[in-house]
Protein backbone atom coordinates (compact mmCIF):
# COMPACT_ATOMS: atom_id res chain seq x y z
CA UNK A 1 0.00 0.00 0.00
CA UNK A 2 1.30 3.38 -1.11
CA UNK A 3 2.64 5.57 1.88
CA UNK A 4 3.32 9.57 0.76
CA UNK A 5 5.26 9.96 3.90
CA UNK A 6 7.25 6.58 4.31
CA UNK A 7 8.57 6.74 0.56
CA UNK A 8 9.79 10.25 0.46
CA UNK A 9 13.29 9.69 1.40
CA UNK A 10 14.12 13.73 1.52
CA UNK A 11 10.83 14.16 4.03
CA UNK A 12 12.17 11.68 6.34
CA UNK A 13 15.56 13.29 6.24
CA UNK A 14 14.13 16.52 7.17
CA UNK A 15 12.09 15.28 9.98
CA UNK A 16 15.13 13.60 11.45
CA UNK A 17 17.50 16.94 10.29
CA UNK A 18 15.23 19.52 12.34
CA UNK A 19 15.62 19.76 16.16
CA UNK A 20 11.90 18.60 17.22
CA UNK A 21 12.42 18.53 20.54
CA UNK A 22 13.23 22.20 21.08
CA UNK A 23 10.07 23.08 18.84
CA UNK A 24 7.94 19.92 20.33
CA UNK A 25 9.10 22.04 24.08
CA UNK A 26 7.97 25.39 23.04
CA UNK A 27 4.25 24.07 21.35
CA UNK A 28 3.59 21.64 24.73
CA UNK A 29 5.09 24.56 26.97
CA UNK A 30 1.39 26.11 28.99
CA UNK A 31 -0.56 24.19 25.78
CA UNK A 32 -4.15 24.10 27.36
CA UNK A 33 -4.76 20.68 27.27
CA UNK A 34 -8.29 20.99 28.84
CA UNK A 35 -9.34 16.74 29.52
CA UNK A 36 -8.20 15.47 26.92
CA UNK A 37 -6.31 11.95 27.50
CA UNK A 38 -4.14 11.74 24.86
CA UNK A 39 -1.29 14.39 25.77
CA UNK A 40 2.03 13.23 25.12
CA UNK A 41 3.92 12.13 28.32
CA UNK A 42 7.38 13.76 27.40
CA UNK A 43 8.85 15.42 24.47
CA UNK A 44 10.27 12.13 23.01
CA UNK A 45 6.34 10.96 22.97
CA UNK A 46 5.11 14.26 20.88
CA UNK A 47 7.26 13.60 18.01
CA UNK A 48 7.09 9.95 18.70
CA UNK A 49 3.12 10.99 17.65
CA UNK A 50 4.51 13.86 15.17
CA UNK A 51 6.06 10.67 12.87
CA UNK A 52 2.69 8.38 13.62
CA UNK A 53 0.35 11.25 12.66
CA UNK A 54 2.55 12.08 9.45
CA UNK A 55 2.46 7.86 8.84
CA UNK A 56 -1.43 8.06 8.91
CA UNK A 57 -1.49 11.19 6.30
CA UNK A 58 1.17 9.42 4.09
CA UNK A 59 -1.22 6.56 3.87
CA UNK A 60 -4.31 8.35 3.55
CA UNK A 61 -3.11 10.29 0.53
CA UNK A 62 -1.30 7.28 -1.04
CA UNK A 63 -4.21 5.07 -0.84
CA UNK A 64 -7.05 7.17 -0.92
CA UNK A 65 -6.51 10.99 -2.24
CA UNK A 66 -4.17 9.70 -5.08
CA UNK A 67 -6.88 7.14 -6.49
CA UNK A 68 -9.63 9.09 -6.43
CA UNK A 69 -7.84 12.17 -7.99
CA UNK A 70 -8.64 11.48 -11.39
CA UNK A 71 -11.89 10.77 -10.85
CA UNK A 72 -12.93 13.63 -9.23
CA UNK A 73 -10.70 16.22 -11.84
CA UNK A 74 -12.86 15.15 -14.76
CA UNK A 75 -15.95 15.79 -12.87
CA UNK A 76 -15.69 18.27 -10.02
CA UNK A 77 -18.52 19.08 -7.46
CA UNK A 78 -21.92 20.73 -8.53
CA UNK A 79 -24.16 24.02 -7.97
CA UNK A 80 -27.71 22.92 -7.09
CA UNK A 81 -30.87 24.98 -8.41
CA UNK A 82 -31.24 26.09 -4.45
CA UNK A 83 -27.71 27.82 -5.24
CA UNK A 84 -25.93 25.59 -2.66
CA UNK A 85 -23.15 23.17 -3.74
CA UNK A 86 -23.07 19.48 -3.41
CA UNK A 87 -19.32 18.02 -3.35
CA UNK A 88 -18.03 15.79 -5.39
CA UNK A 89 -18.81 11.85 -3.76
CA UNK A 90 -15.26 10.77 -3.58
CA UNK A 91 -14.09 14.36 -2.10
CA UNK A 92 -16.66 13.77 0.31
CA UNK A 93 -14.87 10.56 1.03
CA UNK A 94 -11.58 11.64 1.55
CA UNK A 95 -12.87 14.24 4.08
CA UNK A 96 -14.46 11.28 5.62
CA UNK A 97 -11.06 9.85 5.86
CA UNK A 98 -9.57 12.47 7.33
CA UNK A 99 -11.89 12.99 9.98
CA UNK A 100 -12.00 9.18 10.81
CA UNK A 101 -8.35 9.34 11.39
CA UNK A 102 -8.63 12.95 13.59
CA UNK A 103 -6.75 15.21 11.25
CA UNK A 104 -8.80 18.13 11.03
CA UNK A 105 -8.06 19.85 14.20
CA UNK A 106 -4.10 19.40 13.26
CA UNK A 107 -2.93 22.21 15.25
CA UNK A 108 -5.20 22.91 17.52
CA UNK A 109 -4.97 22.55 21.45
CA UNK A 110 -6.51 19.44 22.54
CA UNK A 111 -8.40 21.39 24.84
CA UNK A 112 -10.84 21.47 21.70
CA UNK A 113 -10.41 18.41 20.39
CA UNK A 114 -6.94 19.17 18.13
CA UNK A 115 -3.86 17.02 18.32
CA UNK A 116 -1.43 20.26 18.99
CA UNK A 117 0.96 19.71 15.86
CA UNK A 118 3.63 22.48 15.50
CA UNK A 119 3.41 24.40 11.72
CA UNK A 120 6.61 22.30 10.56
CA UNK A 121 4.73 19.09 10.66
CA UNK A 122 1.23 20.46 9.36
CA UNK A 123 3.58 21.87 6.43
CA UNK A 124 4.79 18.49 6.02
CA UNK A 125 1.27 16.88 6.42
CA UNK A 126 -0.06 19.31 3.90
CA UNK A 127 2.71 18.51 1.19
CA UNK A 128 1.87 14.92 1.10
CA UNK A 129 -2.18 15.66 1.08
CA UNK A 130 -1.14 17.88 -2.47
CA UNK A 131 1.06 15.33 -3.59
CA UNK A 132 -2.14 12.48 -3.59
CA UNK A 133 -5.00 15.22 -4.82
CA UNK A 134 -3.88 19.09 -5.09
CA UNK A 135 -7.32 20.66 -5.00
CA UNK A 136 -7.86 18.41 -1.60
CA UNK A 137 -5.20 20.24 0.02
CA UNK A 138 -7.18 23.26 -0.84
CA UNK A 139 -9.56 21.75 1.55
CA UNK A 140 -7.18 19.98 4.51
CA UNK A 141 -5.27 23.32 4.13
CA UNK A 142 -7.99 25.47 5.71
CA UNK A 143 -7.53 24.91 9.41
CA UNK A 144 -6.01 27.98 8.79
CA UNK A 145 -9.47 29.34 9.49
CA UNK A 146 -9.29 27.49 12.82
CA UNK A 147 -6.19 28.71 13.90
CA UNK A 148 -7.59 32.60 13.45
CA UNK A 149 -10.69 31.76 15.28
CA UNK A 150 -8.14 30.54 18.12
CA UNK A 151 -6.00 33.23 18.10
CA UNK A 152 -8.59 36.47 17.93
CA UNK A 153 -12.04 35.22 18.28
CA UNK A 154 -13.50 35.30 21.97
CA UNK A 155 -13.72 32.21 24.39
CA UNK A 156 -17.27 31.92 23.54
CA UNK A 157 -16.88 31.64 19.93
CA UNK A 158 -13.99 29.76 20.21
CA UNK A 159 -15.80 27.11 22.63
CA UNK A 160 -19.01 27.13 20.10
CA UNK A 161 -16.93 26.52 16.69
CA UNK A 162 -13.39 25.05 17.58
CA UNK A 163 -14.72 21.33 18.85
CA UNK A 164 -16.34 21.40 15.72
CA UNK A 165 -13.58 21.76 13.39
CA UNK A 166 -11.47 19.07 15.29
CA UNK A 167 -14.51 16.65 14.43
CA UNK A 168 -14.68 17.67 11.16
CA UNK A 169 -18.37 18.83 11.33
CA UNK A 170 -17.29 21.70 9.58
CA UNK A 171 -14.94 23.24 7.44
CA UNK A 172 -13.95 26.55 7.06
CA UNK A 173 -13.25 29.71 4.16
CA UNK A 174 -11.30 32.84 4.17
CA UNK A 175 -13.58 34.93 2.31
CA UNK A 176 -11.58 38.07 1.14
CA UNK A 177 -11.65 38.65 -2.44
CA UNK A 178 -14.20 40.82 -4.22
CA UNK A 179 -14.79 41.73 -8.30
CA UNK A 180 -13.18 44.70 -7.76
CA UNK A 181 -10.72 43.82 -4.83
CA UNK A 182 -8.51 41.47 -5.69
CA UNK A 183 -5.24 41.80 -3.60
CA UNK A 184 -5.99 45.32 -3.38
CA UNK A 185 -8.26 44.27 0.42
CA UNK A 186 -7.87 47.77 1.41
CA UNK A 187 -10.66 48.00 -1.43
CA UNK A 188 -13.01 45.79 -0.28
CA UNK A 189 -16.37 47.22 -0.17
CA UNK A 190 -18.77 44.42 1.25
CA UNK A 191 -20.63 45.99 4.13
CA UNK A 192 -20.94 45.37 7.73
CA UNK A 193 -23.52 46.65 9.49
CA UNK A 194 -25.02 46.78 13.30
CA UNK A 195 -28.45 47.17 14.39
CA UNK A 196 -29.62 49.24 17.48
CA UNK A 197 -28.95 46.07 19.26
CA UNK A 198 -25.46 45.39 18.41
CA UNK A 199 -26.38 42.45 15.98
CA UNK A 200 -24.32 42.80 12.84
CA UNK A 201 -25.59 41.67 9.08
CA UNK A 202 -23.12 41.00 6.13
CA UNK A 203 -24.49 42.19 2.32
CA UNK A 204 -22.57 42.24 -0.56
CA UNK A 205 -20.61 40.22 -3.14
CA UNK A 206 -17.28 37.90 -2.74
CA UNK A 207 -15.65 36.37 -5.54
CA UNK A 208 -13.39 33.63 -6.15
CA UNK A 209 -13.35 32.13 -2.69
CA UNK A 210 -11.91 28.68 -2.06
CA UNK A 211 -14.56 26.66 -0.49
CA UNK A 212 -17.01 29.36 -0.32
CA UNK A 213 -19.32 26.29 0.26
CA UNK A 214 -17.98 25.56 3.72
CA UNK A 215 -19.91 25.66 6.78
CA UNK A 216 -17.86 28.66 8.66
CA UNK A 217 -16.58 31.97 7.23
CA UNK A 218 -14.37 34.68 7.52
CA UNK A 219 -15.26 37.12 6.08
CA UNK A 220 -13.71 40.65 5.46
CA UNK A 221 -16.12 43.18 5.33
CA UNK A 222 -16.42 47.37 5.63
CA UNK A 223 -17.88 48.01 9.33
CA UNK A 224 -16.16 51.53 8.66
CA UNK A 225 -18.80 53.29 6.32
CA UNK A 226 -16.62 56.72 6.52
CA UNK A 227 -13.24 54.92 6.13
CA UNK A 228 -12.37 54.01 2.62
CA UNK A 229 -8.84 52.14 2.95
CA UNK A 230 -7.60 49.12 5.32
CA UNK A 231 -8.26 51.05 8.79
CA UNK A 232 -12.14 50.73 7.85
CA UNK A 233 -12.70 46.71 7.54
CA UNK A 234 -13.14 44.26 10.24
CA UNK A 235 -13.53 40.15 10.52
CA UNK A 236 -16.60 38.43 10.88
CA UNK A 237 -17.65 34.95 11.48
CA UNK A 238 -20.81 33.98 9.32
CA UNK A 239 -22.41 30.53 8.96
CA UNK A 240 -23.34 28.93 5.60
CA UNK A 241 -27.12 29.51 5.40
CA UNK A 242 -30.11 30.79 3.72
CA UNK A 243 -28.93 34.45 3.86
CA UNK A 244 -25.59 32.78 1.88
CA UNK A 245 -25.63 32.71 -1.75
CA UNK A 246 -23.32 30.39 -4.45
CA UNK A 247 -24.38 32.33 -7.13
CA UNK A 248 -21.33 30.77 -9.54
CA UNK A 249 -19.01 28.37 -9.09
CA UNK A 250 -15.81 28.99 -11.18
CA UNK A 251 -14.75 26.83 -14.18
CA UNK A 252 -11.30 26.57 -13.95
CA UNK A 253 -8.14 25.41 -15.58
CA UNK A 254 -7.37 22.99 -12.48
CA UNK A 255 -7.78 22.22 -9.05
CA UNK A 256 -11.14 20.94 -10.09
CA UNK A 257 -12.15 19.09 -7.04
CA UNK A 258 -12.09 22.33 -4.82
CA UNK A 259 -15.24 24.28 -4.89
CA UNK A 260 -14.32 28.11 -5.92
CA UNK A 261 -17.74 30.21 -5.38
CA UNK A 262 -18.78 33.35 -6.20
CA UNK A 263 -21.15 34.12 -2.94
CA UNK A 264 -23.70 36.84 -2.42
CA UNK A 265 -24.83 37.77 1.32
CA UNK A 266 -27.80 39.30 2.11
CA UNK A 267 -28.71 40.71 5.64
CA UNK A 268 -26.27 37.27 6.26
CA UNK A 269 -26.14 37.52 10.36
CA UNK A 270 -22.46 37.44 11.86
CA UNK A 271 -20.49 37.73 14.77
CA UNK A 272 -17.23 40.23 15.05
CA UNK A 273 -13.54 38.21 15.14
CA UNK A 274 -11.72 40.40 18.14
CA UNK A 275 -11.93 43.74 17.71
CA UNK A 276 -13.05 46.72 15.05
CA UNK A 277 -11.31 47.83 12.46
CA UNK A 278 -8.27 45.50 12.64
CA UNK A 279 -9.42 42.88 10.01
CA UNK A 280 -7.25 43.63 7.52
CA UNK A 281 -4.36 45.27 9.61
CA UNK A 282 -3.67 42.56 11.93
CA UNK A 283 -6.44 39.61 11.39
CA UNK A 284 -6.23 38.63 7.68
CA UNK A 285 -2.44 39.35 7.40
CA UNK A 286 -1.82 36.93 10.39
CA UNK A 287 -4.49 34.56 7.92
CA UNK A 288 -2.16 34.99 4.70
CA UNK A 289 0.69 34.33 5.88
CA UNK A 290 -0.55 31.08 6.59
CA UNK A 291 -1.87 30.59 3.72
CA UNK A 292 0.78 31.13 1.89
CA UNK A 293 2.96 28.76 3.48
CA UNK A 294 0.02 26.69 3.14
CA UNK A 295 0.20 27.18 -0.66
CA UNK A 296 4.08 26.53 -0.79
CA UNK A 297 3.52 23.46 0.69
CA UNK A 298 1.14 22.74 -1.71
CA UNK A 299 3.28 23.62 -4.54
CA UNK A 300 6.12 20.87 -3.38
CA UNK A 301 3.12 18.25 -3.19
CA UNK A 302 2.32 18.47 -7.00
CA UNK A 303 6.09 19.19 -7.83
CA UNK A 304 7.20 15.81 -5.65
CA UNK A 305 4.02 13.99 -7.91
CA UNK A 306 5.07 15.14 -11.43
CA UNK A 307 8.99 14.66 -10.92
CA UNK A 308 8.39 10.98 -9.89
CA UNK A 309 6.05 10.63 -12.85
CA UNK A 310 8.76 12.13 -14.93
CA UNK A 311 11.45 9.93 -13.70
CA UNK A 312 9.49 6.57 -13.96
CA UNK A 313 8.75 7.63 -17.28
CA UNK A 314 12.28 8.52 -18.62
CA UNK A 315 13.28 5.23 -17.10
CA UNK A 316 10.76 3.02 -18.90
CA UNK A 317 10.44 4.84 -21.70
CA UNK A 318 12.70 3.28 -24.33
CA UNK A 319 14.09 4.63 -27.40
CA UNK A 320 17.22 4.15 -29.57
CA UNK A 321 17.29 0.80 -27.37
CA UNK A 322 17.77 2.17 -24.00
CA UNK A 323 15.52 3.51 -21.65
CA UNK A 324 15.75 8.15 -22.32
CA UNK A 325 16.96 8.84 -19.40
CA UNK A 326 20.30 7.78 -20.58
CA UNK A 327 20.06 11.06 -23.04
CA UNK A 328 22.03 13.80 -21.24
CA UNK A 329 19.46 16.06 -22.23
CA UNK A 330 16.54 14.41 -20.65
CA UNK A 331 18.39 13.02 -17.63
CA UNK A 332 19.55 16.38 -16.91
CA UNK A 333 15.74 17.89 -17.02
CA UNK A 334 15.20 15.15 -14.31
CA UNK A 335 18.02 15.69 -12.26
CA UNK A 336 17.23 19.68 -11.85
CA UNK A 337 13.76 19.06 -11.06
CA UNK A 338 14.88 16.82 -7.92
CA UNK A 339 17.38 19.33 -6.89
CA UNK A 340 14.98 22.54 -6.99
CA UNK A 341 12.32 20.42 -5.24
CA UNK A 342 14.74 19.66 -2.83
CA UNK A 343 15.69 22.98 -2.38
CA UNK A 344 12.59 24.39 -2.52
CA UNK A 345 11.58 21.77 0.73
CA UNK A 346 14.36 23.15 2.50
CA UNK A 347 13.65 26.81 2.17
CA UNK A 348 9.04 25.91 3.19
CA UNK A 349 10.18 23.68 6.22
CA UNK A 350 12.86 26.45 7.20
CA UNK A 351 10.18 29.04 6.77
CA UNK A 352 7.53 26.76 8.94
CA UNK A 353 10.58 25.91 11.78
CA UNK A 354 10.56 29.75 12.10
CA UNK A 355 7.31 30.00 12.43
CA UNK A 356 6.67 27.61 14.90
CA UNK A 357 9.18 30.03 17.23
CA UNK A 358 7.59 33.22 16.42
CA UNK A 359 4.13 31.84 17.11
CA UNK A 360 4.48 29.76 20.06
CA UNK A 361 6.71 32.55 21.53
CA UNK A 362 3.80 35.45 20.75
CA UNK A 363 1.51 32.86 22.47
CA UNK A 364 3.41 32.58 25.48
CA UNK A 365 3.54 36.27 25.70
CA UNK A 366 0.09 36.88 25.21
CA UNK A 367 -1.64 33.86 27.44
CA UNK A 368 0.49 32.92 29.74
CA UNK A 369 3.14 36.06 30.97
CA UNK A 370 1.76 35.41 34.40
CA UNK A 371 3.81 31.83 34.26
CA UNK A 372 6.83 33.94 32.72
CA UNK A 373 10.01 35.60 34.21
CA UNK A 374 10.72 39.12 34.18
CA UNK A 375 13.62 37.89 32.07
CA UNK A 376 12.20 35.12 29.96
CA UNK A 377 9.63 38.06 28.87
CA UNK A 378 12.02 40.63 28.36
CA UNK A 379 14.18 38.30 25.90
CA UNK A 380 10.83 36.97 24.30
CA UNK A 381 9.84 40.20 23.59
CA UNK A 382 13.36 40.58 21.64
CA UNK A 383 13.05 37.72 19.90
CA UNK A 384 10.21 37.98 18.74
CA UNK A 385 10.35 41.08 16.82
CA UNK A 386 13.38 39.29 14.94
CA UNK A 387 11.14 36.51 14.09
CA UNK A 388 8.47 39.05 12.59
CA UNK A 389 11.12 40.79 10.80
CA UNK A 390 12.37 37.36 9.44
CA UNK A 391 9.14 35.65 8.69
CA UNK A 392 8.09 38.83 6.70
CA UNK A 393 10.52 38.12 4.51
CA UNK A 394 10.97 34.30 4.93
CA UNK A 395 7.44 33.78 3.75
CA UNK A 396 6.53 35.56 1.15
CA UNK A 397 10.42 33.72 -0.18
CA UNK A 398 8.57 30.34 -0.02
CA UNK A 399 5.53 30.91 -1.63
CA UNK A 400 6.89 32.55 -4.79
CA UNK A 401 10.40 30.16 -4.75
CA UNK A 402 7.80 27.12 -3.94
CA UNK A 403 5.17 28.29 -6.37
CA UNK A 404 7.53 28.81 -9.27
CA UNK A 405 9.68 25.47 -8.90
CA UNK A 406 6.17 23.71 -9.07
CA UNK A 407 5.77 25.28 -12.54
CA UNK A 408 8.90 24.40 -13.39
CA UNK A 409 8.73 20.81 -12.29
CA UNK A 410 5.47 20.31 -14.17
CA UNK A 411 6.69 21.85 -17.37
CA UNK A 412 9.59 19.70 -17.84
CA UNK A 413 7.61 16.71 -16.91
CA UNK A 414 5.35 16.99 -19.38
CA UNK A 415 8.06 17.75 -21.73
CA UNK A 416 9.71 14.33 -20.66
CA UNK A 417 6.81 12.74 -21.52
CA UNK A 418 6.77 14.12 -24.94
CA UNK A 419 3.39 13.64 -26.60
CA UNK A 420 2.26 11.69 -23.93
CA UNK A 421 2.45 14.35 -21.43
CA UNK A 422 0.10 16.34 -23.40
CA UNK A 423 -2.51 13.74 -23.50
CA UNK A 424 -4.78 13.13 -20.62
CA UNK A 425 -3.83 9.50 -20.20
CA UNK A 426 -1.15 10.42 -18.04
CA UNK A 427 -1.69 12.95 -15.10
CA UNK A 428 1.35 15.18 -16.06
CA UNK A 429 -1.36 17.69 -17.64
CA UNK A 430 -3.55 17.50 -14.71
CA UNK A 431 -0.35 17.79 -12.12
CA UNK A 432 0.45 21.11 -14.47
CA UNK A 433 -3.14 22.57 -14.39
CA UNK A 434 -2.83 21.89 -10.84
CA UNK A 435 0.38 23.62 -10.32
CA UNK A 436 -0.07 26.51 -12.50
CA UNK A 437 -3.05 28.64 -10.16
CA UNK A 438 0.18 28.43 -7.21
CA UNK A 439 1.82 31.47 -8.28
CA UNK A 440 -1.47 33.39 -8.74
CA UNK A 441 -3.94 32.98 -5.85
CA UNK A 442 -2.67 34.44 -1.83
CA UNK A 443 -0.63 36.42 -3.50
CA UNK A 444 0.73 36.48 -6.96
CA UNK A 445 4.52 35.62 -7.66
CA UNK A 446 5.00 39.75 -7.92
CA UNK A 447 3.84 40.28 -5.23
CA UNK A 448 5.68 38.11 -3.24
CA UNK A 449 8.88 39.31 -4.72
CA UNK A 450 7.64 42.99 -3.93
CA UNK A 451 6.99 41.70 -0.27
CA UNK A 452 10.30 40.07 0.16
CA UNK A 453 12.61 42.58 -1.81
CA UNK A 454 11.95 44.72 1.84
CA UNK A 455 14.06 42.12 3.83
CA UNK A 456 16.80 41.70 1.20
CA UNK A 457 17.12 44.95 1.24
CA UNK A 458 16.85 46.58 4.51
CA UNK A 459 19.59 44.27 6.68
CA UNK A 460 17.41 41.11 7.74
CA UNK A 461 18.75 39.36 4.54
CA UNK A 462 22.35 40.03 5.23
CA UNK A 463 21.72 39.66 9.41
CA UNK A 464 20.43 36.16 8.61
CA UNK A 465 23.17 35.13 6.38
CA UNK A 466 25.84 35.92 8.76
CA UNK A 467 24.32 32.93 11.49
CA UNK A 468 25.21 30.81 8.10
CA UNK A 469 29.07 32.08 7.02
CA UNK A 470 29.80 31.65 10.26
CA UNK A 471 29.30 28.24 10.51
CA UNK A 472 32.22 26.02 10.31
CA UNK A 473 32.46 22.53 8.33
CA UNK A 474 34.56 20.37 9.47
CA UNK A 475 34.86 19.23 5.20
CA UNK A 476 37.03 21.05 3.13
CA UNK A 477 34.35 20.63 0.60
CA UNK A 478 31.75 22.12 2.48
CA UNK A 479 34.03 24.68 3.64
CA UNK A 480 35.00 25.58 0.16
CA UNK A 481 31.38 25.69 -1.33
CA UNK A 482 30.48 27.95 1.94
CA UNK A 483 33.61 30.31 0.96
CA UNK A 484 31.84 30.71 -2.67
CA UNK A 485 28.65 31.42 -1.29
CA UNK A 486 30.22 34.10 0.69
CA UNK A 487 31.72 35.55 -2.09
CA UNK A 488 28.59 35.65 -4.14
CA UNK A 489 26.69 37.47 -1.46
CA UNK A 490 29.19 40.20 -1.62
CA UNK A 491 28.62 40.47 -5.28
CA UNK A 492 24.98 40.82 -4.43
CA UNK A 493 25.61 43.22 -1.60
CA UNK A 494 26.99 45.35 -4.76
CA UNK A 495 24.54 45.04 -7.02
CA UNK A 496 21.72 45.61 -4.51
CA UNK A 497 23.36 49.06 -3.70
CA UNK A 498 23.75 50.02 -7.09
CA UNK A 499 20.28 49.29 -7.93
CA UNK A 500 19.47 51.49 -4.67
CA UNK A 501 22.16 54.30 -5.91
CA UNK A 502 19.62 54.23 -9.17
CA UNK A 503 16.29 55.09 -6.88
CA UNK A 504 13.25 53.28 -5.47
CA UNK A 505 11.79 52.60 -9.38
CA UNK A 506 15.17 50.90 -10.32
CA UNK A 507 14.94 48.32 -6.88
CA UNK A 508 10.71 47.76 -7.78
CA UNK A 509 12.55 46.79 -11.88
CA UNK A 510 15.29 44.46 -10.54
CA UNK A 511 13.87 43.21 -7.47
CA UNK A 512 12.78 39.81 -8.91
CA UNK A 513 16.62 39.48 -10.32
CA UNK A 514 17.34 40.51 -6.65
CA UNK A 515 15.48 37.89 -5.11
CA UNK A 516 16.13 35.51 -7.27
CA UNK A 517 20.05 35.84 -6.56
CA UNK A 518 19.55 35.95 -2.74
CA UNK A 519 17.90 32.49 -3.21
CA UNK A 520 20.55 31.18 -4.79
CA UNK A 521 23.01 32.35 -2.07
CA UNK A 522 20.17 31.36 1.17
CA UNK A 523 19.50 27.89 -0.50
CA UNK A 524 23.02 27.13 -1.01
CA UNK A 525 23.51 27.36 2.91
CA UNK A 526 20.59 25.63 3.83
CA UNK A 527 21.93 22.36 1.78
CA UNK A 528 25.17 22.80 3.18
CA UNK A 529 24.26 22.46 6.47
CA UNK A 530 22.35 19.21 5.38
CA UNK A 531 25.50 18.26 3.59
CA UNK A 532 27.05 17.81 7.10
CA UNK A 533 24.86 15.63 8.07
CA UNK A 534 24.57 12.67 4.78
CA UNK A 535 26.67 12.09 1.98
CA UNK A 536 23.85 12.25 -0.27
CA UNK A 537 23.08 15.42 0.34
CA UNK A 538 26.83 16.91 -0.17
CA UNK A 539 26.13 16.19 -3.86
CA UNK A 540 22.69 18.00 -4.04
CA UNK A 541 24.50 20.93 -2.36
CA UNK A 542 27.72 20.72 -4.94
CA UNK A 543 25.16 20.39 -7.65
CA UNK A 544 22.59 23.47 -6.63
CA UNK A 545 25.62 25.56 -5.70
CA UNK A 546 27.34 25.11 -9.00
CA UNK A 547 24.77 25.85 -11.15
CA UNK A 548 23.28 27.94 -9.18
CA UNK A 549 26.05 30.37 -8.85
CA UNK A 550 26.64 30.12 -12.99
CA UNK A 551 22.99 31.39 -12.98
CA UNK A 552 23.98 34.32 -9.99
CA UNK A 553 26.29 35.94 -12.68
CA UNK A 554 24.24 36.60 -15.46
CA UNK A 555 21.12 38.10 -12.90
CA UNK A 556 23.46 40.02 -11.07
CA UNK A 557 24.58 41.57 -14.84
CA UNK A 558 21.08 42.24 -15.88
CA UNK A 559 21.00 44.38 -12.53
CA UNK A 560 24.13 46.21 -13.26
CA UNK A 561 23.28 46.86 -16.97
CA UNK A 562 21.49 49.98 -15.26
CA UNK A 563 18.57 49.89 -18.47
CA UNK A 564 15.30 51.50 -17.39
CA UNK A 565 14.05 50.77 -20.77
CA UNK A 566 10.39 49.17 -19.41
CA UNK A 567 10.13 52.62 -17.21
CA UNK A 568 10.68 55.28 -19.77
CA UNK A 569 9.42 53.65 -23.22
CA UNK A 570 7.17 51.19 -21.97
CA UNK A 571 4.32 52.70 -23.66
CA UNK A 572 5.83 53.43 -26.42
CA UNK A 573 6.80 49.54 -27.11
CA UNK A 574 3.98 47.65 -26.06
CA UNK A 575 1.37 49.75 -28.46
CA UNK A 576 -1.63 50.90 -28.09
CA UNK A 577 -4.62 48.91 -26.10
CA UNK A 578 -6.60 47.56 -28.92
CA UNK A 579 -10.51 48.43 -29.47
CA UNK A 580 -13.11 45.66 -28.89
Amino acid sequence: MANFFTDNQDIQFLFDYFDLKEIAALQERETPNGDADYAPRSIEDAIDNYRNVLKIVGEISGSVLAKNAEAVDAEGNTLNEDQTVTLHPLVQKNLDQMNRADLQGFTLPRKYGGINCPTLIYTMATEIVARGDCSFMNMFGLQGIAETIYAFASDEIKDEYLPKFSRGEVTGAMVLTEPDAGSDLQAVRLRADQDENGNWVLNGVKRFITNGCGEVLLVLARSEPSISDGRGLSLFLCERGPYVKVRHLENKLGIHGSPTCELVFKDAPCRIIGERQRGLITYVMSLMNGARLGIAAQSLGVAEAAQRLARDYANSREQFGAPIENLPAVAEMVLDSRVRIESARALCYETARVCDYENNINRLLERNADALSPEEIKEFKKKSRSLKKLNAMLTPLSKYYCSETSISVATDAIQVLGGSGYMKDYAAERYYRDARITTIYEGTSQLQVVAAIRGLTSGVYASYLEEFEAKEYADDALEEMKAKLVSARAKLTDAIAFAREKGAAYVELRARKIVDAGLIVLLGHYLLGQAAKDDRKKKVANYFITKGLSDLSGILAVVHNGSTVVLDDYLELVGSVSEA
